[in-house]
């Protein structure tokens, strides 16, 4: 498949997990991706895998400054992208009395201020006809006991998709989200439950298709969002969680 064949397309929190698993799948159907990380590892790992010609970035979705700075080397050196990937993210849970203002503000930093003013610079760089893709989470649905803060830096991704999609419907940019569910990560490796046993073994057991999901599924989904194939899709949250949210 060529389905991003002279396409160039923006990663955020690309040199890890789904985004990276994401801007692979774009590269192998003929794209130019840029991605970025704050993790010198992934940094390193993301340029030795990608092939010559991607952009691997250092950018901290967090700091409010590096959104202009992202713009500005997009444009510097990629000129105009057909679609962006707005992944950067992070999950901490906290029980409601462990709520504090440092926790709070660091997730919704990087969970909803980051996107908004990444978007807020990027607007004029994507080309008519493009796509957005936003990363939500199934966590608004499930209402996790120590998951209150996470999940509403998530459900407000998806909230900024559905109003973005409005906004830019006139230059025939298309926005949505895909909302992963439990996904093999390092983020499960050191977790256990509160009676000892193995979180990961518990979460698939909570899940319809009995195990939990591979980057590489929310990638096929992401990219679908971001590909000519989605071209009347648009406002839409798209559930990637082996049927955990079914009601």
């Amino acid at each position: 498949m060529s389905r991003f064949e002279g396409k160039r397309i923006l990663i955020t929190g690309g040199t890890s997990g789904i985004g990276f698993a994401t801007a692979q799948r774009i590269v192998d159907e003929g794209g130019e991706v840029a991605v970025t990380g704050t993790t010198q590892d992934h940094l390193d790992e993301a340029g030795r895998t990608l092939p010559s010609g991607s952009l691997v970035l250092r950018n901290d979705a967090g700091d409010p400054k590096e959104a202009r700075i992202l713009a500005e080397k997009i444009k510097n050196q990629m000129g105009e992208i057909d679609g962006a990937f707005l992944n950067a993210g992070f999950g901490q849970n906290m029980a409601t009395e462990e709520v504090d203002a440092e926790g709070f503000d660091a997730m919704m930093n990087v969970n909803v201020r980051g996107p908004a003013l990444q978007m807020a610079h990027l607007k004029p760089l994507i080309s008519d006809g493009g796509a957005v893709v936003l990363t939500a989470s199934v966590a608004p649905y499930l209402g996790g006991a120590k998951g209150a803060i996470y999940a509403a830096t998530k459900a407000s991704c998806a909230a900024m998709a559905r109003s973005w999609a409005k906004d830019l419907a006139g230059r025939g940019i298309r926005v949505n989200s895909v909302a992963p569910g439990p996904i093999e990560t390092n983020f499960f490796d050191d977790l256990g439950t509160e009676d000892g046993g193995d979180l990961k073994e518990q979460i698939a057991q909570a899940v319809p298709l009995g195990r939990m999901g591979r980057a590489q599924e929310v990638a096929a989904v992401a990219t679908f969002l971001l590909s000519e194939d989605a071209s009347y899709v648009s406002g839409s949250e798209y559930m990637v969680d082996g049927g955990m949210t079914l009601r």
